[in-house]
């Protein structure tokens, strides 16, 4: 096997479903010549997500924190009229009006560029006191602790394509995602209740196709947050994509 730098950088096409550390685990079950490599990923990946995964390995691993503050490039799937407890469609979810003024939702996008604090998504790995977000949200305790806003840079945004889906292929689109996850991220009760939302529902849903450049560090999970926001009703990511890690694209991945 030949990595991308021959210093001990992979650029991996994490599949939809795996953790980081399972991606790991992959590389070396399908690479036996690299199962005693220390190893190492620079910039986490959420199971709900694919694309471009930085895995470094022997004298790489100490070089980290320099990948990790390379920029990002994602594709990123937003539906509108709902909410959840993640920002994505690996939540409990609640609906909301659809929107009514879907029309501006371009010109949002573009002013995204820029410097611009957005909230941490309730479900990330970001520690307060020494303990991930998510395991506040677990344990119910969010409400002892104030979520910081991150302030991080857009470089570029823009929507790629607006289209509508029935909640009938929704629902098929998110059983279909949320079956690949590996773990436990409530995936029974979070399906029961999007079935419970969607389930002999005829309504239409818009989708909106968005391409992001950013720096290291944002969450597109609360862009999709935000932009609901921004519209006055609801909105979560429903599918993303990493294309680029700095110099590291997409089209280069390795897939394991």
């Amino acid at each position: 096997m030949k990595n991308n730098e021959l210093k001990g950088v992979f650029n991996i096409h994490k599949p939809l479903g795996i953790s980081p550390l399972d991606t790991i685990k992959t590389l070396k079950e399908n690479h036996p010549e690299l199962k005693d490599e220390k190893m190492t990923y620079a910039g986490r990946l959420d199971p709900m997500a694919e694309g471009v995964l930085l895995i470094l390995a022997g004298k790489a691993v100490h070089k980290k924190e320099k990948y990790l503050k390379l920029d990002k490039e994602y594709e990123g799937e937003i539906l509108f009229g709902f909410e959840t407890d993640t920002y994505d469609i690996l939540g409990l979810s609640k609906r909301k009006k659809q929107p009514t003024s879907i029309t501006v939702l371009d010109g949002i996008i573009k002013n995204l560029e820029g410097e611009i604090s957005l909230p941490l998504p309730p479900y990330s790995s970001y520690k307060i006191k020494g303990k991930p977000l998510f395991q506040w949200a677990r344990e119910g305790k969010l409400s002892e602790i104030k979520i910081p806003m991150r302030q991080t840079k857009i470089n570029s945004a823009e929507m790629l394509s607006l289209g509508k889906v029935s909640g009938k292929k929704l629902l098929s689109a998110i059983e279909q995602k949320i079956s690949l996850i590996k773990g436990d991220f409530r995936q029974k009760e979070i399906l029961a209740k999007w079935q419970k939302v969607l389930s002999g529902n005829k309504n239409d849903y818009q989708i909106a196709k968005i391409k992001i450049s950013c720096s290291s560090g944002t969450y597109i999970r609360s862009v999709a947050h935000y932009l609901g926001k921004e519209l006055k009703t609801g909105a979560v990511l429903l599918g993303l994509k990493r294309t680029r890690v700095g110099n590291f694209d997409i089209k280069n991945s390795l897939r394991i």
